[in-house]
């Protein structure tokens, strides 16, 4: 009876692996196909709040049903879940010792999922748009939480003194650029005031600075030394659209690295009874994925008349593949440290069992431990509705109504349907109108946010 328990407890947790293997990633395909068609009802349903109780992947489904709300033109419902997920992700930022423990005898779907940094990047951004949407009353703040949180970032991975038992933070100071939504988010709300044109100027230079690629740098930053929002009579449009299909993960098998097995001694120092073998076979992690783009940007026409192109301001899908670099070799290491401690557990029943005189039981144990290994999947839980990128295209236009006609295009080339919106220009005022497009035409509704 001692025997078979020690056996079943191994085949258990196989076991407890393998039912939840698929389930993240079969919902989001799912959940991806729904929203990417335009089915928002489907969408929504397949993310209701009674659906996501006891999830594991109840956050980023959250997040995913905030992207669904704000095409559906539920801004405020919208914002409401990603504060609520926000505020979650930044408790979650203090690690549980026991769930980590947990985690080295399962996998990392057993940890609770705190966001990948662009992910706690974007929710701040996703905050502002969806604010902006209703009035703007909190743009400000949420756009300084953006630069606010990748400081954060860029100060962890260099302050922070490198503990000989964990290992050390990636260094985000490696990334390309720092990142300028917040503040062009800062300056074309806060352009229409005269009084406060001397933080538009500052916020204009940032983005040249920390993006002197993005097309409209120069323009915009010459056009705030004078001073001036638009001429008389004239109203401004800012066009912010969602283009393309953004990141999401799936599984690969990686070889292991000497940086990672370099991580993992450190893991396994701090456990104490773990030793690293010679040879480590390759481990199933998570990877980014970038989906196929067949879009690269908004055409806005305004009564037939073509005004210009949206071009693009964040990269996300290039954000995430970046981050994600620079996590591999942790990644790699968990997985290595948990190989290790599964054959050693393994090796402790057995010798607890004294199974030298049962080869059927050594046998038995072996089998058991192989598919307790082999029940391992990597962790896939990710925000999987985010855009590729985030572009902007920024008319001024004459006081009025105006029918306004956004179209996908491919290179030059027109790439899907047209979808119209009605926006009310007024003199010396800025709307802005916010359309989600993954593929050849937006999904859901076009917000239009009212002039301020």
């Amino acid at each position: 009876m001692k025997n078979a328990s020690a056996f079943n407890m191994l085949l258990l947790a196989a076991l407890f692996g393998l039912v939840g293997c698929a389930t993240h990633a079969d919902r989001a395909a799912a959940l991806r196909q729904s929203f990417h068609q335009g089915n928002l009802q489907s969408a929504l349903a397949e993310t209701a709040p009674e659906k996501l109780k006891g999830q594991h992947d109840a956050d980023v489904l959250k997040l995913n049903r905030a992207m669904i709300q704000l095409a559906a033109g539920e801004a405020g419902e919208a914002e409401k879940l990603l504060r609520e997920v926000r505020d979650r992700f930044d408790h979650l930022e203090q690690k549980s010792l026991a769930e980590q423990a947990a985690a080295l005898m399962t996998d990392d779907r057993q940890l609770a999922y705190s966001g990948e940094e662009y992910e706690r990047i974007l929710i701040r951004v996703m905050l502002a748009l969806s604010n902006l949407m209703q009035g703007g009353g909190d743009v400000n703040a949420y756009a300084l939480q953006v630069a606010a949180k990748q400081q954060e970032f860029l100060q962890a991975s260099s302050a922070r003194p490198i503990d000989a038992n964990e290992p050390p933070p990636p260094d985000f100071s490696k990334l390309s650029r720092q990142l300028a939504i917040g503040s062009y988010l800062r300056a074309a709300v806060l352009e229409s005031s005269p009084l406060d044109y001397d933080d538009v100027q500052r916020c204009r230079v940032q983005v040249a600075s920390w993006q002197p690629d993005f097309r409209d740098a120069q323009i915009d930053l010459a056009r705030a030394e004078t001073g001036r929002h638009s001429q008389p009579g004239h109203g401004v449009v800012y066009v912010l659209a969602l283009v393309g299909k953004g990141p999401y993960k799936q599984e690969e098998v990686a070889p292991v690295t000497t940086v990672s097995l370099l991580l993992a001694d450190r893991i396994l120092s701090a456990l104490g009874k773990y030793e690293l073998p010679p040879n480590i076979a390759p481990v199933r992690i998570p990877t980014i994925v970038r989906a196929p783009q067949f879009v690269d940007a908004i055409s806005v026409a305004d009564q037939g008349v073509v005004l210009g192109s949206t071009a693009t301001l964040m990269n996300v899908g290039e954000l995430a593949v970046e981050q994600h670099a620079l996590e591999k070799d942790k990644i790699i290491a968990r997985a290595v440290a948990r190989r290790i401690a599964k054959k050693g557990t393994v090796y402790a029943v057995k010798d607890g069992l004294n199974v030298e005189g049962s080869p059927e039981l050594d046998l038995l144990l072996t089998l058991a431990g192989i598919v307790w290994e082999a029940s391992e999947r990597a962790d896939t839980r990710c925000w999987s509705l985010l855009p590729d990128r985030i572009q902007v295209l920024r008319v001024e236009l004459p006081s009025g109504s105006r029918e306004l006609a956004l179209t996908p295009l491919r290179g030059s080339q027109t790439r899907g349907l047209p979808s119209t919106v009605t926006v009310e220009v007024q003199d010396g005022k800025s709307t802005f109108v916010l359309a989600q497009v993954p593929e050849d035409r937006a999904v859901g509704r076009i917000l239009v946010s009212q002039p301020r």
